[in-house]
């Protein structure tokens, strides 16, 4: 168990990360960030939590277990991939929706790709921390 200070903050710091790693997500494809790093910071704040409090509480609080998290994103990044070669255009070519979304921007296969690099990342990363937290 951690100290009274970060467990009492980490209430007010878990959703914070989690929202800026969404952010991070989602200017990705326009500007520095993506999936990658939106990833990280989402399972360092799980980390965070895991420090702060006992790791089943925490994988309790997950929706969803890290390994489907893992597969899932190889789905979607392989799928975003591939929807260009069916459509007869050279594989990996960006696919982009015709209208812009207020708050997202232009929807395409580049974000579907970095939504699933951040769903493989936070689910190994927080495998690693997961059996590491365990372990003591």
């Amino acid at each position: 168990m951690g100290s009274l200070i970060l467990t009492r903050a980490i209430r007010l710091i878990l959703p914070l990360m989690l929202l800026f790693s969404v952010f991070i997500l989602l200017r990705g494809h326009n500007e520095p960030g993506g999936g990658f790093i939106g990833g990280l910071v989402a399972a360092a704040a799980y980390a965070l939590y895991g420090f702060a409090s006992d790791p089943v509480e925490v994988r309790a609080s997950l929706v969803v277990s890290p390994r489907p998290l893992i597969g899932l994103g190889l789905l979607l990044a392989v799928g975003s991939a591939l929807l260009s070669f069916f459509t007869g255009q050279p594989f990996m070519t960006g696919l982009w929706y015709e209208n812009e979304i207020p708050v997202i921007g232009k929807l395409g296969t580049p974000l579907l790709f970095d939504v699933g690099v951040y769903l493989v990342v936070v689910g190994i990363t927080l495998l690693i921390v997961f059996s590491l937290q365990e372990e003591e």
